[in-house]
């Protein structure tokens, strides 16, 4: 298939237009519909998001083992959800509307051991390949503690393998970390907009890090071609990884237990909105996938994106996936949200979730900044600029949108913004994000 002109495009499209000119866009998607019907679409299913959670529960008493700072939570990587009342107040003012329901942060950015969302999919991917091996080898069997494997035979063990990834930054430190614990020889490709730090801290661990003067695509095209000249290299595919997406998925069920615990009612008269930052979508459409299956239709997912990288709106939009990016409409990828700095959007993602996903809405870099201050101020949580995405959702709602749903029940919503990192950004780093300064 020929891919249509940019001007074809934009005549075809006419949101295009405003993406092209870098303007903050909202777009609902027509074809949204309901879990029963989309969900076939996805080539999963709750089975599948369940293993991911028995396999996750067999590594805790190894993870708690390795990573001190799990153990409080006895190997389970979570994090914690909380209301932000003064950041909603903020918001309100900044807006100039206040905010129908309440407004709840979501903090992956404090996730242990990588700091990100990535600390999901990344790390659960790296323990699915490592169980595989070891079961495969006879050196482990299901029924085992899985401490054993912090023990020098399995380090000597895991050395004979490599694993590579490509990566903007997050992705490539769960990996990073994870699979240098375990004992492989661990690659990360790194795209130009990768932060120095990262790149440090993966050293630091152990890791080796290539890094591209292009962006994400070309990261992940290297990593992958290193991979295939080297047998024993297992080679984490962030564009169309399944299991990353299921260890994403696990999320879905485990905010349902901490709604429980807190008092929060998610139903039809009591809705919950979701703002996810997107780049190549794997982490919120995993995410998204069990918001779905924890929650059903009372749950509406929305994927946010820095007008620089719109690579998911443009698309699911279109109709085109991965077929398009943004470049090809004179959009240079370029933004201070370094993790959502991606040209072309999985395909994968974007055809299994498309039905399920109410809209998507993109953020200038500099409303990242002043969220990220006004968030600073107003609830002393600083995160990375990507992490911000989200905050703006709950007034990017149309009316046309919000007329779905009755005033009772935008009353009563809880709105739901995904901090996706952000925890492990080193105090100087974190005074320039203050400043704005990329």
């Amino acid at each position: 298939m020929t891919t249509p002109s940019p001007a074809e495009l934009a005549a075809a499209f006419p949101l295009l237009n405003d993406l092209i000119a870098l303007r903050e866009t909202a777009w609902f998607n027509p074809a949204a519909t309901s879990l029963a019907e989309g969900l076939p679409y996805v080539g999963l299913t709750q089975a599948d998001v369940r293993d991911a959670e028995a396999r996750l529960a067999r590594f805790a008493p190894y993870i708690a083992e390795v990573f001190p700072q799990t153990r409080a939570t006895q190997g389970i990587i979570e994090s914690e959800v909380a209301p932000v009342p003064a950041m909603q107040n903020a918001l309100a003012q900044r807006y100039g509307q206040p905010l129908p329901g309440m407004l709840w942060l979501k903090k992956d950015s404090h996730l242990p051991v990588s700091g990100s969302i990535k600390a999901r999919g990344g790390i659960y991917e790296v323990l699915a390949h490592a169980e595989k091996l070891a079961l495969e080898a006879k050196l482990l069997s299901l029924q085992d503690d899985y401490r054993k494997l912090a023990t020098p035979a399995f380090r000597q063990f895991f050395n004979q393998y490599r694993i590579a990834v490509g990566s903007t930054g997050n992705l490539g430190l769960s990996i990073g970390i994870m699979s240098a614990k375990l004992g492989f020889n661990v690659s990360v490709h790194m795209s130009a907009d990768a932060r120095q730090w990262k790149k440090t801290l993966l050293r630091e661990h152990g890791v080796e890090v290539v890094e591209y003067e292009q962006d994400y695509s070309v990261a992940v095209e290297q990593g992958r071609k290193a991979a295939e000249r080297d047998p024993r290299c297992f080679f984490i595919d962030d564009e169309n990884s399944r299991t990353l997406f299921l260890g994403y998925a696990v999320a879905g069920e485990r905010l349902k237990q901490q709604f429980i615990q807190q008092g929060v009612t998610v139903d039809a008269d009591n809705p919950l909105f979701v703002y996810l930052p997107c780049g190549v979508g794997g982490g919120p459409g995993g995410v998204a996938f069990g918001l779905k299956l924890a929650f059903g239709d009372n749950v509406h997912c929305l994927f946010a994106e820095p007008t620089h990288s719109p690579c998911m709106l443009l698309g699911v939009h279109t109709g085109l996936h991965e077929a398009i990016s943004v470049q090809e409409l004179g959009i240079d990828n370029v933004t201070a949200a370094d993790g959502l700095a991606v040209g072309r959007a999985s395909g994968f993602v974007g055809r299994a979730m498309e039905r399920l996903i109410d809209g998507y809405f993109t953020v200038a870099d500099e409303t990242l900044f002043a969220l990220l201050r006004q968030l600073h101020e107003a609830e002393h949580i600083t995160l990375e600029p990507s992490a911000l995405a989200g905050m703006p959702g709950p007034w990017r709602l149309t009316a046309d949108y919000l007329s779905r749903f009755t005033t009772a029940q935008l009353n009563n919503a809880t709105h739901l913004v995904w901090a996706t990192g952000g925890g492990m950004v080193p105090q100087a780093e974190r005074e320039k994000y203050l400043q704005g300064q990329r």
